[in-house]
């Protein structure tokens, strides 16, 4: 992607993913508009890039509207913004409000932000790329994790359709589907920026699914068993021989 001066706006970028992309876009050139509903973390990361804040709750229409209006033409929309929740145990025990509150942000973030700008998106004929970040938990299942996992599948077929419906147009759509990732939510797994250059690396190159390597066999296995009618079994890493990208 050419983003010298073009315009990207990330949500969720205080910290994590956001903030690695952030980093990135700006590497390229970009001009950044960036969101979060920490203000003061994401004052910091708009000073460290250079970029404009805006203060959002991506679970809130309005303040998607309001974001996209600030960002103008925008070349590359990274809605990465998302929470795990405090409760997770099994669904059946997880509070309503953990659910309203997880739903309500790392699904309802990407739909608010996809009706906010890609309307806007195919208002011309240049190119867009909207980068959606997921989870390896919208591809693989595990028991437990409240809200999260069924919040991440609900963003994958989002994305999927989104891709679908955008296929004749100039906007590609591509979803970063990561394991863990040290960030807030966890303090283990992959480094935040190796993550954020694989997924636009990935949107650069026009991919819709971004998934760690070790993870692909797992998630080609859940598809067969659901396919035939099994009952489900924990997923399991498959180390890499080569060392392969992700894709």
């Amino acid at each position: 992607m050419q983003l010298l001066g073009e315009t990207a706006v990330v949500t969720g970028a205080a910290s994590g993913i956001g903030r690695a992309l952030a980093r990135r876009l700006a590497q390229a050139g970009a001009r950044l508009v960036l969101a979060d509903i920490d203000g003061v973390a994401l004052t910091a990361t708009a000073r460290e890039v250079g970029a404009t804040a805006v203060v959002t709750d991506v679970a809130s229409p309005d303040d998607n509207e309001a974001l996209a209006d600030v960002a103008g033409p925008t070349r590359v929309l990274c809605l990465n913004a998302g929470v795990t929740g405090s409760h997770v145990g099994p669904v059946w025990l997880t509070p309503p409000d953990q659910w309203a509150r997880v739903m309500g942000v790392n699904l309802g973030g990407v739909v608010n932000g996809l009706r906010a700008f890609v309307p806007r998106m195919l208002a011309d004929d240049q190119p867009h790329h909207v980068l959606i970040t997921a989870s390896l938990a919208g591809l693989a299942t595990w028991p437990g994790g409240g809200a999260y996992a069924a919040s991440k599948h609900a963003v994958v077929t989002v994305a999927e359709q989104t891709a679908l419906e955008l296929s004749d147009s100039r906007v590609t759509v591509t979803v970063s589907c990561p394991a863990l990732v040290r960030s807030g939510m966890s303090a283990e797994g992959a480094d935040p920026h190796d993550v954020a250059v694989e997924a636009l690396d990935a949107t650069g190159r026009g991919e819709f699914t971004v998934v760690p390597t070790e993870w692909r066999q797992a998630v080609r296995d859940r598809g067969v068993r659901l396919a035939a009618g099994a009952r489900p079994r924990l997923p399991a890493a498959t180390p890499p021989a080569d060392g392969g990208r992700s894709g």
